[in-house]
Parts: structure tokens; C-alpha cells; sequence
């Protein structure tokens, strides 16, 4: 070894002076560079490969795998999205952190890659197997048992989770499965599979699975239960309806129940440069989430309250909107593609009220032209403004089926003709009576009794319907008066359901800031027909 190698002088080479350039004011250092060869080896690769991330995110990013020796060694974004144009901002960067630490998930220890089967149920099953009972006869053996039974429902939620064979895993759930048709039916077998836009191969084959098997199959919001349910039971579609490039576009933002610099990171900025253009933007959160420092408004309701507020603010547009001033483009988008216009059957109770049972079907009634239709008993029912005729217009389910083509919204009836739906029966009505609404304010059903107008019909058996709009209903239910009798509130300061004061003493939420934002986003919509 010489001299110059000696661990001693080369512990002490940093304190050598290196040669100087750029008239002394730069010194290069004589120290050893070998180390940047660590640097440079990490990110060398092999090959690129395009993806994207399943991990239940609807952002399906464009990623870059520089994959080397078969190992993915770090992943960047893609830049060949397609232009939106020059009036709207680009998808590009589209992306965010988790997605480009993904590779440490992927070889992450702690990534579950086995099966793993609760502790106890796993000893009382291989218990029965040793004892020579086939599959399924173990299995019976566990559910039949109440003491076995319990005895595993009562280790859920305490970890004890043991590591197991795919074949023995597969074989349980076969076992399972089986025994449920035979004892019960192949409808009480249910499943979900993973949400079609993380996997379709595998949503696919599972679904198939419970097609076949005559099983029952849950959305997978019917599994972690956090879809509002409003939107795909009234317009069909789940969750966020356009496009997310399309929030640049909004005039009026209300922010709620997403937090999208979080969970919709590679589209959010489309919500942040709607800003420039003078868009509005109000959050509800009941904590000062990541989306609110863009909020103009803060609507700050307690965590678990925030129906209530909705609940006021619906109070505010009907009153407001629907009734003390009524809006045309409302009127027009809920007679088309709303269920608002459609009659409901009132059915009487023993003490004299009613109560709101289904819908009125075209076979229900005694003309004998709607009866008879195909699918009578799956079309649904308006009244006609100008005729006060009764008519299924367009669009029920019953159309889809009765082989005549005309599924879809066009206001018109299965004549032909044009129809203009009655929203409410006020006005048209032959009695007003009471109805007994639920209102779930405190523990225990409630009952709030509204007066509605109602319209007397003959059924097809000669017996009188009285049926009333779901507007009607919905304005009862919300507490928008009208002169009708019954338990309504006087005015937006009256603390009964469901009024800005109500809610205020509920959510924390000013009854103030309720009103405005109310009114503010009816009209904003009103003004830019829907934006």
C-alpha cells in the first residue's frame, strides 16, 4: 500500500487544496468522485413501460416503468396527453406522489401476497377435515353450531389473521358456497367485485362468477357505502357526472365530500384555474381540509351533519326558486330528466293520514289505452298541464322493453304528441290531506305531518287513487309551506324542519351563510343554465 492510500492520509484528503480556477474564486476538489457511480446505477434501466396505477383510483395516470433486470426501478409521468384546446388548461402533469412512489408499494414487505384466514374459523374448519367430513360438511359443521359460530364471529376486528394455502382457501369458499344454495338459495350468495375502473379483467370475472352462480352482486359502493345515492338513482351516472377538464368550465363551485388536492390530485388544478375566470368556490368541511384554502366560503359543519345543511339549502331553492319565483330553466331540466312531475299513490292510514306508497303505473288505471300498453305496470305516470290528461311519457323503464324504440327523454307520449308535465298539483288538486312524513332529527323515527294537495283517480278496479308529484312531496318533506296546513315552518328563522335555523343548531353553520350560498348557487345556475 502506498503512502497516498494509507486510510490515515486518505481520511485527511479533504482538508488538500485542490486547484483553482475562474481567477481563485473556484477550487476543485481532489476527492474521489467514484461515489456518484451509486447515483447514476440507480436510476439506469432497461427499458420503458407504459401503465398505469390499480389502487382503486379513478385517475388512471399515464406512467413511464424504467424497469431494469426485470425489477421496476423508478417510474415518471407520461407527456403525450392529447391537447384540449387552447381555451382550457392541459391534463398535463398528471400524476401525483403516491402514484410515483408506487414501486416502493409494489415491493413493500408489508404488501399482503398470501391468503389470510381468520385464526379461529381456520382451526375449526381443519378440525372437521381431520375428522374425515368432506368440504362441505365442514363447513356445515362450523355454521350449525352456534358455540363454533360465535366463537369466530367474536375474534372479527382483533387481528389473529393466519397465513394459508390458495388450495385450502379456495376449497372454504367453495364449501361455503355451496352449502348456502342448498340451504338457503344461490340469491343469498353475495359479492362484490373490484370497481371496473381498477380492474376490469378482474371485475369481469367475478361478476361473471355470480351471474352463473345465480348469486346476488353488489356495486361496490353498495360494499364501503360512500356513494351520495341521489345522482345514479335519478340521472343514472355515479358520482362525478362531466368530465373532471370540465370543472374549469363551472361558474360556481361548491366543494363537498371530496377533498381534491387529495383524492383527485391529477385533476384538481382544473378546479384551482377555474379561478381565474372568476369562478366561485365554497367548501364544506367541518376541518380545515386542503381544498378549503381555495375556498372563497367556508361552510364549516360538524363531522356527521352535513344532511342537515343540505337538507336547508334544498329548503332555500325550492322556496325561493320553485315557488316565490319560479325559474324556468328549473322548471324545464326537472320536467325532462327528473323524477319531480311523476304522480305517487297516498295511501290512507288508520288514524286518517297518509302516508306516500309508489308510483302510479299506467296499469293501475281505469283507462283502458294506458292498461293496456306493454309494461303497463312499468310505466310511470304525469299529468299532462295543458289536457290535465293523464299520460306515461317517455322514458320509464317500461319502454325499454315493450318494443317500441322510444327509451329516452323526449317529452312526448307513446301517441306521438308533446307533453307538459304538472310539477305540483297545487292549483289542479281535488283534496289536500295530511301526510305523514319520517324525520330521523333525534334518535327514533319522527313523524312530521304535512298537508300536500292531492288528485282523486279511478283504478282499473273502480276504486279511487289519490296520488300526489314527487315535488310535492319533496316540498313537504323540506318544509316549503305554500298556504298548506300542517307542521311547516313560518319562515327561515323558524327552528322546525328543514330551515336554515333548524340546521344551524345542528351543523354550527350560520344560518346567514346558508341562505347566501343557497341562493347564490340557484342563481349562478340559473344564469349559466347549469354551470
Amino acid at each position: 500500500m502506498t503512502q497516498s492510500n494509507h486510510p490515515v492520509f486518505r481520511a485527511f484528503r479533504h482538508l488538500v487544496r485542490g486547484p483553482r480556477i475562474n481567477q481563485n474564486w473556484t477550487e476543485l476538489s481532489p476527492r474521489s468522485r467514484d461515489w456518484e457511480d451509486l447515483y447514476r446505477n440507480r436510476w439506469q434501466h432497461d427499458k420503458e413501460v407504459r401503465t398505469t396505477h390499480g389502487v382503486n383510483c379513478t385517475g388512471s395516470c399515464s406512467w413511464k416503468i424504467h424497469v431494469k433486470d426485470g425489477i421496476i426501478a423508478y417510474e415518471t409521468q407520461q407527456t403525450d396527453y392529447p391537447s384540449l384546446g387552447a381555451d382550457s388548461p392541459e391534463y398535463e402533469p398528471r400524476g401525483c406522489p403516491r402514484g410515483a412512489s408506487f414501486s416502493w408499494y409494489e415491493y413493500s414487505p408489508l404488501r399482503v401476497k398470501y391468503p389470510y384466514v381468520r385464526g379461529e374459523l381456520l382451526r375449526l374448519y381443519r378440525r372437521g377435515r381431520a375428522a374425515g367430513l368432506d368440504p362441505v360438511a365442514a363447513w356445515e359443521a362450523i355454521v350449525s353450531n352456534p358455540q363454533a359460530k360465535r366463537s369466530y364471529q367474536a375474534a372479527r376486528g382483533k387481528g389473529g389473521l393466519e397465513r394459508a394455502g390458495w388450495d385450502e382457501v379456495t376449497e372454504m369458499i367453495a364449501a361455503a358456497s355451496i352449502h348456502t344454495i342448498v340451504t338457503y338459495g344461490p340469491d343469498r350468495v353475495v359479492g362484490f367485485s373490484p370497481i371496473p375502473a381498477m380492474s376490469q379483467v378482474s371485475y369481469a370475472a367475478g361478476t361473471r362468477f355470480l351471474s352463473l352462480l345465480g348469486g346476488t352482486i353488489l356495486s361496490f359502493y353498495d360494499w364501503y357505502a360512500d356513494l351520495p345515492p341521489a345522482s345514479p338513482q335519478i340521472w343514472g351516472e355515479q358520482t362525478d357526472v362531466p368530465e373532471s377538464a370540465d370543472w374549469y368550465n363551472a361558474t360556481y363551485f361548491i366543494i363537498w365530500g371530496t377533498n381534491l388536492p387529495m383524492t383527485r390530485t391529477p385533476d384538481a388544478h382544473f378546479m384551482v384555474e377555474a379561478r381565474y375566470n372568476g369562478t366561485k368556490v365554497v367548501g364544506v368541511s367541518p376541518d380545515y381540509a386542503e381544498y378549503i384554502k381555495f375556498a372563497d366560503l367556508w361552510l364549516p359543519a360538524k363531522a356527521g351533519t352535513d344532511a342537515a345543511l343540505a337538507l336547508a339549502m334544498t329548503h332555500v331553492i325550492l322556496q325561493e326558486f320553485y315557488v316565490d319565483h319560479p325559474t324556468p330553466y328549473f322548471f324545464e331540466y326537472s320536467k325532462q330528466y327528473t323524477d319531480l312531475p311523476f304522480l305517487v299513490i297516498l295511501k290512507v292510514r288508520e288514524d286518517g293520514t297518509y302516508v306516500a306508497d309508489r308510483f302510479l303505473h299506467a296499469a293501475d288505471l281505469a283507462n283502458e289505452q294506458a292498461a293496456e300498453q306493454a309494461h303497463a305496470e312499468w310505466k310511470t305516470v304525469v299529468v299532462d298541464k295543458a289536457s290535465k290528461d293523464l299520460v306515461t311519457p317517455n322514458g320509464s323503464l317500461g319502454f325499454r322493453w315493450d318494443g317500441s324504440g322510444r327509451w329516452n327523454l323526449r317529452l312526448e307520449t307513446d301517441l306521438g304528441g308533446s307533453v307538459d308535465p304538472l310539477l305540483t298539483l297545487l292549483g289542479h288538486e281535488s283534496r289536500r290531506v295530511l301526510v305523514s312524513l319520517p324525520h330521523f332529527e333525534q334518535e327514533g323515527a319522527q313523524v312530521l305531518r304535512r298537508e300536500v294537495p292531492g288528485l282523486v283517480l279511478t283504478g282499473k278496479d273502480g276504486q279511487g287513487l289519490l296520488v300526489t308529484t314527487v315535488l310535492d312531496l319533496l316540498l313537504a318533506q323540506t318544509g316549503v309551506a305554500r298556504g298548506l296546513g300542517g307542521d311547516y315552518p313560518l319562515n327561515y328563522d323558524d327552528a322546525r324542519p328543514c330551515t336554515p335555523a333548524w340546521q344551524e343548531g345542528i351543523t354550527g353553520v350560520k344560518r346567514q351563510l346558508v341562505i347566501q350560498v343557497a341562493r347564490e348557487f340557484a342563481d349562478n345556475a340559473a344564469r349559466t343554465r347549469g354551470k
